[in-house]
């Protein structure tokens, strides 16, 4: 595993999706009557970078690993797809798209975290996104059978993913540098 090539994609990752919170907060403040084309187009993007990662990512691994972060590409690919369809509905649509998505792939991120532990050390922060996709996931479908379902929900999921995926980078560059060294 090319623990460099790892930590640059989780940092990447991590400042994409801080970024798309950022613009997502922006263009879906308030949207609760129906979706707007730009919160749509984002909403199809966000799980689209979701593929791109774990495709990139997937390169450098082996085994059941890759299997795992090739699952996750797939499914939030059918995802994307799937979110197109629902911007073209309400904003409960899309929540309840988003909050399956980020259920499934909440699981298979605290897979892939717990299988990393002993090539990658401390995966704390993944297991904590994992989780937190899980319980988002499910936070989404319940707001989307409420009577004001808000789409800006899911600039918290972004931006704390995107943190976890920050705080992942951090101590896998740390880790890479080794202890640091005693005064002399």
């Amino acid at each position: 595993m090319n623990t460099e090539a790892t930590t640059k994609t989780f940092l990447i990752r991590g400042l994409v999706a801080i970024a798309w919170a950022v613009v997502f907060v922006a263009v879906a403040d308030d949207v609760t009557t129906g979706v707007t084309v730009a919160a749509g187009i984002l909403v199809v993007v966000y799980p689209l970078i979701d593929v791109a990662a774990s495709l990139i990512d997937a390169r450098d691994q082996r085994g059941s690993a890759r299997r795992v972060l090739l699952a996750g590409a797939a499914v939030s690919a059918v995802a994307a797809a799937a979110l197109a369809v629902a911007a073209t509905g309400s904003v409960a649509d899309v929540l309840a798209v988003f909050g399956v998505w980020a259920l499934f792939s909440g699981a298979a991120q605290v897979v892939v975290a717990l299988r990393r532990r002993a090539q990658l050390g401390n995966q704390w922060p993944m297991l904590l996104a994992g989780v937190g996709s899980v319980g988002f996931g499910i936070a989404y479908i319940i707001a989307s059978t409420g009577t004001d379902p808000a789409l800006s929900m899911l600039a918290i999921y972004a931006a704390g993913g995107g943190i976890d995926f920050l705080v992942q980078a951090w101590l896998l560059a740390r880790r890479q540098r080794g202890p640091a060294p005693l005064p002399a």
